[in-house]
């Protein structure tokens, strides 16, 4: 991968775009910038890139709000499941096509998009069965190894759940956070992490939060119910070209 001013132009777009998402509506980043890094880059390339970037913005999300230890102690099992299946994913990752795994994210983020638009209750079909905690979270450490993606099931899980909004938001942080973490030491241990593509994922964390304050301002002016739809529909686009992408090319 060459790194060059047009790489690093594309990594300060896709941040700045990615940070406004979250800052209107309270997630999205690691699905807006892999939908856009992985078609230029490549997924393993995406995935590296934003390590830095998710952990940092989701550590406050993680911490504030006054749920941690009730958050921990109610959902181990799944985060637990979470982290220990992300080194599974990576291992598979390191030896499977990429381009496979390039169409499963597109599928990911297509799916997760048309359950958005259409109100699909998604939450019905993943908290079903005495496992659902660590069936999900196993399903969820798989799939962010894979693809880099933690959404599905584990978004789709924790909004099942029924917890209070600011629970609801705090655990998604927890969950991002402690995926993310997981992904960036087993794709290190897997020699898929540069010292180079760390050094400009930690250089990333600047326009995700230039984004993340543009987004804030911008949640005051703008229903978050229009924003959340064209956010969904852009990402129904990127999957299903990430899908045609990798099936034809």
């Amino acid at each position: 991968m060459t790194f060059d001013l047009v790489l690093l132009l594309l990594v300060v777009a896709t941040f700045v775009v990615a940070g406004v998402v979250k800052g209107v509506i309270g997630m999205g980043m690691p699905t807006v910038s892999l939908a856009l890094l992985t078609a230029t880059v490549g997924l393993p390339s995406a995935m590296a890139l934003l390590l830095a970037p998710t952990i940092i913005t989701n550590i406050w999300q993680a911490l504030v709000g006054g749920y941690l230890q009730t958050i921990v102690r109610r959902l181990w099992p799944f985060l637990l499941a979470s982290v220990v299946t992300v080194w599974l994913g990576v291992a598979i990752l390191a030896r499977v096509d990429v381009r496979w795994l390039s169409a499963l994210l597109g599928i990911l983020i297509a799916f997760y998009a048309l359950a958005g638009l259409f109100n699909l209750g998604l939450g019905a079909l993943v908290s079903r069965g005495r496992y659902a905690s660590p069936v999900n979270g196993t399903l969820t450490g798989l799939l962010t190894g894979m693809t880099g993606s933690s959404v599905f099931p584990g978004v789709a899980y924790l909004q099942s759940l029924g917890l209070p909004r600011d629970m609801l938001i705090q655990a998604m942080g927890v969950l991002f956070v402690v995926t993310t973490m997981a992904l960036g030491l087993s794709m290190g241990g897997q020699r898929l992490l540069s010292v180079e593509l760390g050094l400009l994922s930690l250089g990333a964390v600047v326009p995700a939060i230039v984004g993340m304050q543009l987004g804030q301002r911008l949640r005051r002016r703008l229903s978050e119910t229009t924003f959340r739809r064209i956010f969904l529909s852009g990402l129904l686009a990127m999957g299903l070209y990430l899908l045609g992408r990798s099936l034809l090319g």
